[in-house]
């Protein structure tokens, strides 16, 4: 059975103390164990950050901008080479559809690509203040980062991190989630097997728990820590680094609400609706979760979506046929479905979404399914649900479509559904959200920069400005006239 080891200074092992411990990894549309991970502890951190504090010490990858670019380029290829069978590992152990996987290893391939080519324009500048006295602005590696991690893209997200904080010269421990780790392990091996990168530059560590989480957050040896995941998650994280003073990079939940207006062209809306909303099962930060439509085209617009996500084909990864997966286990597929309970007995349910049966059964699958909210303190529109339930809302005017797109604490993403451009672009530059999409949704780029406004974080992840979090400036003033 494959099995996830851990990644320290160069060498896979299991354990570096005590014995050695094996955690399951569950297909969840099966419910069958499909792989293992060996379970990391304090000791296993420990080793990896001295690992990765040794290599930025003591080699030269931080002063060799040529030699990182290359070692990213070449990462990039062999992760293509790779992707038929990463792709395959990521839907045995994700629940995602096959096409969604290989999507989302060729999003890393461009990522590692483009920062490699950014790895060779790290410039600072020079000014002379007065006459014969220089200030140059150096741009340097930050130190060692920790990358901390989940499950619902396993590629993507390492990379969007990883490659950046390469490009800097950086090096890095790695946190993956323990469901994913095979993944992770193999996209790692495509630069491991580098000799040209010192022992140490990247180390992995698999945990089930978050004993390793709180060792790196309270390390003094990681300067920077970036962070995918929930807001509470990242909001412990802020407090606890806070006594080192870390930087911190911290993509978190969202809620994203797609705004439709009577004049978008209605059919090409519910598909955007149903691709956008149902994409990982609804399991994307980004997803949209919330769909607000005008009043002059609402009940016409809820029963086109509620007919389009009735058809949706809920079933394998790895079935051509299927048109959406699987959650993550059946703790969530049960909680949705809860959730779903609850909103019969509140809400107006526009759509239920089941727990099929059959050979499905026996799986984390349950159907889309779509509710109307008024209320906007309801925790259908407070609360991130992460799954394949979407709820409508009504507005009037534009004011009201920008107060009800607002009136959450998240602000990751959001998108505006309208033929008028000009209307387009001043709702989004109302709407306080990161990242805001016309006429489409979860439209991502290596080259362009997200990020979160309020309870979805702060730093920015992709594009120019996914380097900072791990550069620093530093000032060196000399003089040429003594």
């Amino acid at each position: 059975m494959q099995t996830a080891k851990q990644l320290i200074d160069g060498q896979w092992v299991s354990h570096v103390a005590g014995a050695e411990r094996l955690g399951n990894a569950i297909n969840p549309a099966t419910g069958e164990v499909a792989a293992q991970f060996c379970e990391g502890t304090a000791a296993e951190a420990e080793a990896a950050v001295a690992s990765a504090l040794r290599a930025f010490e003591n080699t030269d990858w931080k002063r060799s901008p040529r030699l990182r670019a290359q070692v990213l380029l070449d990462f990039a290829d062999k992760l293509d080479a790779r992707k038929e069978e990463i792709a395959d590992w990521l839907v045995t152990l994700n629940g995602k559809l096959r096409r969604e996987a290989l999507g989302e290893i060729g999003a890393g391939i461009s990522e590692l690509r483009y920062y490699a080519g950014l790895a060779r324009n790290l410039f600072g500048r020079v000014l002379e203040v007065e006459p014969g006295c220089y200030s140059s602005l150096d741009r340097e590696a930050a130190g060692v980062c920790a990358i901390i991690l989940p499950w619902n893209a396993p590629v993507t997200l390492l990379v969007r991190s990883l490659a950046p904080a390469l490009a800097a010269g950086c090096t890095v421990v790695i946190k993956p989630a323990c469901q994913t780790a095979v993944v992770n392990n193999m996209v790692l091996e495509c630069m491991s097997s580098d000799a040209r990168v010192p022992a140490g530059v990247i180390n992995s560590v698999t945990e089930s728990g978050a004993e390793v989480s709180r060792f790196l957050c309270d390390s003094p040896d990681i300067d920077v820590i970036s962070f995918t995941g929930s807001s509470a998650v990242g909001k412990l994280i802020a407090e606890t680094t806070a006594t080192t003073l870390k930087r911190l990079s911290l993509e978190l939940g969202g809620k994203a609400p797609a705004v439709v207006f009577a004049d978008a062209d209605m059919d090409k809306t519910v598909a955007g609706m149903v691709a956008g909303g149902m994409v990982m099962a609804g399991q994307q930060c980004t997803a949209i979760t919330r769909v607000l439509v005008e009043d002059a085209a609402y009940d016409k617009f809820a029963l086109k979506l509620t007919a389009a996500l009735k058809a949706v084909k809920v079933g394998p990864g790895n079935d051509p046929a299927s048109q959406m997966g699987c959650l993550i286990d059946v703790r969530n597929r049960d909680r949705i479905n809860g959730l779903m309970d609850t909103a019969a007995a509140t809400q107006r349910v526009l759509l239920r979404g089941n727990v099929p049966g059959g050979a499905l059964a026996k799986g984390a699958f349950i159907e889309p399914s779509l509710i109307e909210v008024d209320d906007l303190q309801s925790d259908f529109i407070q609360k991130e649900l992460f799954g394949p339930l979407l709820v409508m809302e009504r507005f009037t005017t534009e004011d009201e479509a920008v107060m009800r797109a607002n009136a959450t604490r998240f602000g990751l993403a959001a998108s505006v559904w309208s033929s008028d451009m000009k209307k387009s672009r001043r709702i989004a530059a109302a709407l306080r959200s990161g990242t805001v999409w016309s006429n489409s949704h979860n439209r991502l780029f290596a080259e362009a920069e997200t990020g979160g406004f309020r309870d979805s974080g702060y730093g920015r992840l992709h594009g120019a400005e996914g380097l900072n979090d791990f550069l620093q400036t530093k000032h060196f003033y000399f003089e040429t006239n003594t």
